[in-house]
């Protein structure tokens, strides 16, 4: 008598990218797609404030014509308000912060910190192209002043400046982090980005050289940019079996503080 053999089961095919991306058991899908996110909702103020630019907004202009006139004549009053301004916005301006970030590039790499060193480097290189990129395709004039306190070449949308502070600001707080511990450092080092991010931009408005809604904008892509290389760092350490990190808190690569050469 022949006996029957048991049914062969089909291997169980991995579940499709639409069932892991929400599947907390696929941290690699699930982090992706929440990290995507996380980008996409700040390129959606950004691209929102550019087609307001764009159609030359009424209120916006109003805001921007306000703003500039206001701060264009406390600077004509305050002589020493605007030798401090041009002060902080040459030592922070984009080439001194690039070389900056080339220094922690260069530690990083001495540290064998590769891939950590190469996410610090992506991230101001796509912001450093992507923002003159805009700058053209915009085409927005710069405030137009009687007598102006300082001048600038260029398009003025976005802010180069207000960019690459908040770019240079996330880098080396993300990778700085890990360093900071939890107490009185950690908050210094938060507060420093914030200012160099803040005051940076709001130099150039002062100055006369940019309208508020540059600065904005200018923030805006920067923190997009940030967030975005971020969320594929982050995704290629969950892939690897790294353990997870929340950025804002650990940093992007906390391992590489006690072990040089992690990541």
């Amino acid at each position: 008598m022949r006996t029957r053999r048991p049914p062969t089961l089909a291997p169980a095919s991995p579940p499709s990218w639409r069932r892991r991306r929400l599947d907390p058991d696929h941290s690699l899908g699930l982090r992706l797609t929440l990290a995507t996110a996380a980008a996409f909702l700040v390129l959606v103020p950004f691209a929102l404030l550019t087609l307001l630019v764009l159609g030359a907004w009424a209120p916006l202009h109003r805001l921007d014509t306000a703003v500039t006139d206001a701060l264009h004549g406390y600077a004509q009053d305050h002589p020493a308000w605007v030798v401090l301004m041009r002060i902080w916005t040459e030592v922070f301006a984009p080439m001194p912060l690039r070389a900056v970030a080339l220094l922690l590039v260069v530690w990083l790499l001495r540290r064998g910190a590769r891939r950590l060193a190469l996410w610090a480097a992506t991230t101001m290189i796509v912001g450093g192209l992507v923002g003159p990129l805009l700058k053209l395709l915009v085409g927005r004039d710069r405030p137009e002043l009687l007598d102006p306190v300082a001048r600038a070449a260029g398009y003025s949308f976005p802010s180069g400046h207000a960019l690459n502070a908040t770019l240079a600001a996330g880098v080396l707080l993300l990778v700085l982090l890990p360093y900071a511990g939890r107490g009185v450092a950690r908050a210094a080092l938060w507060v420093g980005a914030v200012l160099l991010t803040v005051v940076t931009g709001l130099s150039r408005i002062a100055l006369g050289v940019h309208f508020t809604s540059d600065v904005l904008g200018g923030w805006l892509l920067g923190v997009a940019v940030v967030a975005a290389t971020t969320a594929a760092f982050t995704s290629w350490r969950a892939h690897t079996g790294l353990r997870p990190v929340r950025p804002t808190r650990d940093g992007v690569a906390p391992e590489v503080e006690r072990h040089p050469g992690a990541t």
